[in-house]
């Protein structure tokens, strides 16, 4: 992705997409983009993130799970900003709806939506035990990780190709992070089985 915003290949695709988004714009629309902007935002992250590890550490209490979604979090914040430090991609400016500032290839709202919602769809899925509500957790993950892309689209202040640079980033680092995690998940067990043994 990085390849084709660096040679303009992706110009095309990116307008194509913007004009499409916002050819729906209304003011109830704009509200309600507003809205998943906002729960995307930093300060909606930190309040999430602050339940989810309350529920994580005295209802369920897993202390590994905990450190699992703190990694992802705050791993995913710090290479959003390494990345738009090495990019220093602009902003767009055909038609904003909101003002906002920094660089944007990739989108931190991306970053931070699939991170969220990725490792908060991994560690809650072992405690579901239907298929419904697998089924369930599921899909409001995948609808919030979109929503909150697309309202940053609909609302001028990121390309197309930002959002899907933003899951991609993260997507690989939740990844990454989960792996490590099951490798020590699976090394604490079979310690645990041999002294048993």
């Amino acid at each position: 992705m990085a390849t084709l915003i660096s040679k303009y290949n992706i110009i095309q695709f990116d307008s194509t997409v913007i004009s499409f988004i916002q050819g729906f714009e209304s003011p109830t629309l704009t509200m309600i983009m507003k809205f998943f902007s906002f729960i995307g935002s930093t300060s909606s992250v930190i309040v999430l993130s602050l339940f989810i590890l309350f529920f994580l550490y005295k209802v369920l209490h897993h202390r590994s799970e905990l450190i699992l979604f703190i990694g992802v979090v705050l791993g995913s914040s710090i290479l959003n900003l390494i990345l738009k430090l090495f990019f220093h991609r602009a902003r767009p400016d055909l038609h904003r709806l909101i003002e906002i500032h920094g660089y944007s290839f990739p989108s931190g709202h991306a970053m931070s939506a699939f991170a969220v919602y990725g490792v908060l769809s991994f560690l809650l899925w072992r405690h579901i035990p239907t298929r419904s509500g697998r089924s369930i957790l599921t899909i409001i993950s995948i609808t919030m990780i979109i929503l909150i892309g697309i309202s940053r689209i609909y609302l001028g202040v990121h390309y197309p190709s930002d959002i899907i640079g933003g899951y991609l980033a993260s997507g690989f680092w939740l990844t990454l992070a989960i792996w490590f995690y099951q490798r020590y998940q699976e090394k604490l067990y079979k310690q645990k089985h041999s002294s048993e043994s």
